[in-house]
């Protein structure tokens, strides 16, 4: 399988957060945005791998300022990094006052997917190229989470 670059499997998603978004302190349910995260990760996975892919987990997400109802919620999805059969997404979303165009950046997440069959098992995938200078480093520190995971995994598999 060749490698494939980054940019072949780049994605950009734009939604529009209507009043039934809202929670009861006037911004976004934090489970909307982790439902938008979750399907740009997806998509993003599956455009790289040409597989069916799954969540296998959600390592980070960082809420960092409110998205008010009638902005714009931009979610921009990458592959980071790649394994055998998993590959770490990273998605960036910034929301925009549609008044003043104002962005700001609101939230982080990196999540990992693999890659399955049709029986339900692993299956290989292509290895993602970081081509840029931020593609590079975006894959190193992906490797380096990747380890720290693994680490905790068999920490917790230590400790049933």
């Amino acid at each position: 399988m060749n490698p494939k670059p980054v940019k072949e499997s780049q994605i950009e998603v734009t939604h529009i957060v209507q009043p039934a978004h809202i929670n009861s302190m006037g911004s976004i349910f934090g489970g909307q945005v982790m439902a938008w995260i979750d399907l740009a990760a997806a998509i993003c996975a599956q455009r790289h791998s040409r597989k069916v892919c799954v969540t296998a987990s959600i390592d980070a997400l960082h809420f960092l300022a409110p998205v008010r109802a009638g902005y714009i919620v931009i979610l921009k999805a990458s592959v980071n990094y790649t394994h055998k059969t998993s590959m770490e997404i990273g998605v960036k979303i910034e929301s925009e006052d549609p008044l003043t165009g104002e962005r700001k950046h609101t939230a982080s997440a990196y999540l990992t997917f693999v890659a399955i069959n049709q029986k339900g098992g692993p299956i290989e995938i292509p290895q993602v190229l970081p081509e840029t200078d931020d593609e590079k480093r975006r894959f190193h520190e992906a490797e380096s989470r990747r380890k720290e995971r693994l680490k905790k995994r068999e920490e917790r598999k230590q400790h049933r």
